[in-house]
């Protein structure tokens, strides 16, 4: 199976650039399938998060008070995003600092759990995040990725093969 990055148009702006990830070459990015599955049951808090996304491209950046962080490994800026502190959703990313963001999925954070971990979905789409962080930083020291236009955008092999076990 295959990924690849794709910018988000509707999204990227003057201020940061949105990335989301596609499978063998379908139309539909993870952003997209987030949306589809959370916006029946969790219908403003969807909504609010796509206005923040909106917001994040066009005037304010990727800030750090919009994410939870380290919901990664140390340094490979996989974060969590929501509306509001506390809320159900959590729509995992990972930041390359204020101008480039790569939006995965997430869903719905049952408030009876602890962690992550201990819901299947959520544990999945973090770790997925986690594994193309690492993808993309190899790609950055082997010059295969690079930052272009002043840091907005990615430019280079955006294509990874995932090998399933």
């Amino acid at each position: 199976m295959k990924c690849r990055l794709v910018k988000v148009g509707e999204l990227s702006g003057k201020s940061a650039s949105v990335y989301s990830i596609v499978f063998n070459n379908k139309e539909e990015t993870l952003l997209d399938q987030f949306i589809r599955e959370c916006i029946i049951s969790f219908k403003n808090e969807t909504k609010d998060i796509v206005k923040r996304l909106k917001t994040i491209g066009s005037r304010t950046g990727a800030r750090t008070h919009f994410f939870k962080e380290f919901e990664g490994e140390p340094g490979d800026g996989v974060c969590a995003l929501y509306d509001k502190p506390g809320s159900n959703l959590r729509l995992y990313c990972i930041r390359y600092g204020t101008q480039i963001l790569v939006v995965g999925s997430g869903g719905p954070k049952n408030k009876t759990i602890r962690a992550f971990q201990e819901d299947k979905k959520l544990k999945n789409e973090n770790y997925f995040l986690r594994w193309l962080s690492s993808q993309i930083t190899e790609r950055i020291r082997g010059k295969d990725i690079t930052f272009i236009n002043d840091g907005f955008d990615l430019k280079g092999n955006l294509e990874f093969e995932i090998n399933e076990k």
